[in-house]
């Protein structure tokens, strides 16, 4: 239960911009600040910080903060993992949680830093690689955050700890195997109440990175009936980048499919251009799809047939041999 007056909640807001300011903050706060990758001089133009090194090297670099207020503000600086969230996004651990990746590699001189006005800071951080840390790419951002106690409407006091980073990328040499694969297609089909418009099929595929280096790439989804005829495709639809062991669940909805007894679906992603042309990956599956108004008009017309022949039989049984109806004694 939270008491009134006291820090109720801690409420993490996190950013990741290259090279814009924070937004506006919320509850009318005027703070805002910018994370961009710089040099010991300043700001190099780059929107991410991407290198290279050997396992156990050691790299140093810069994030250049920049505070965009009229007075002195301090800043939490630290490393952290990053991950893809279940849409496709990348994203930092949260704040409570430890990193153990790339995160945990990147050291800081100090923990808190305090930037001057209207001035930016440029901050040398280190990129410790372990000797056994895996071939590929790690991901991870350098964090600053300010936490600010807010007053929500109904008089409950948050901590409002707003974050903004700079990504980084980091490809540990070693052997690479750049892989994605579609772990599942599951298909639903939704006829019209028109037979004319066919109906509604909705495809479901889940993309995995099964390799060490971070990829994006292109899905198209084929509707087939009997004998591979042609029904629907889809043009290409983007798949975001996926970090080593992420993966993204795709959604495409496809009209005016016609019912053909059995529809047959072939997922395709072919992974973007890499340093060498990467193969495509393609996964099928099937539903059934009866043409149920077909069906009902086919079962009609036998029902129509059969009522017409029982009443022929019907009608020979009752009239004489001769052809003509038997008159009563």
């Amino acid at each position: 239960m939270f008491v009134r007056g006291l820090l109720a909640a801690v409420v993490s807001l996190l950013v990741l911009a290259p090279a814009s300011p924070a937004p506006a903050a919320p509850g009318g706060s005027d703070v805002r600040w910018s994370v961009r990758p710089s040099t010991a001089k300043g700001p190099d133009g780059r929107d991410y910080i991407i290198r290279r090194a050997a396992a156990g090297e050691r790299l140093t670099d810069y994030v250049g903060v920049t505070n965009l207020t009229s007075r002195p503000l301090t800043f939490t600086v630290y490393g952290s993992d990053a991950y893809t969230t279940e849409d496709g996004s990348f994203a930092l651990l949260p704040a409570a949680q430890k990193p153990t990746d790339l995160g945990s590699w990147i050291a800081l001189g100090a923990n808190r830093y305090e930037v001057p006005a209207n001035t930016r800071l440029d901050i040398p951080f280190s990129i410790s690689v372990p000797a056994d840390a895996t071939p590929g790419d790690h991901a991870g951002g350098v964090i600053a955050s300010i936490a600010e106690e807010q007053t929500t409407a109904d008089g409950q006091k948050v901590l409002v700890d707003r974050r903004i980073a700079a990504r980084v990328y980091l490809t540990v040499a070693g052997a690479v195997a750049p892989a994605l694969k579609i772990d599942s297609v599951r298909l639903e089909y939704a006829q019209s109440a028109n037979p004319v418009d066919g109906g509604v099929m909705t495809v479901r595929y889940l993309v995995h990175n099964a390799g060490n280096l971070r990829l994006s790439g292109t899905g198209t989804v084929r509707v087939t009936g009997p004998f591979g005829w042609e029904l629907a495709r889809t043009g290409d639809l983007t798949i975001p980048e996926l970090l080593p062991g992420g993966s993204v669940t795709v959604t495409e909805r496809i009209s005016g499919v016609q019912p053909t007894v059995r529809l047959a679906v072939d997922v395709a992603v072919v992974p973007a251009s890499f340093d060498q042309r990467l193969p495509a990956v393609s996964r099928g599956t099937g539903v059934w799809a009866w043409p149920w108004a077909l069906v009902a008009l086919i079962a009609a017309g036998l029902l129509h047939t059969l009522v017409r022949l029982v009443r022929r039989r019907r009608r020979a049984r009752t009239t004489p041999q001769g052809g003509l109806p038997a008159v009563p004694a």
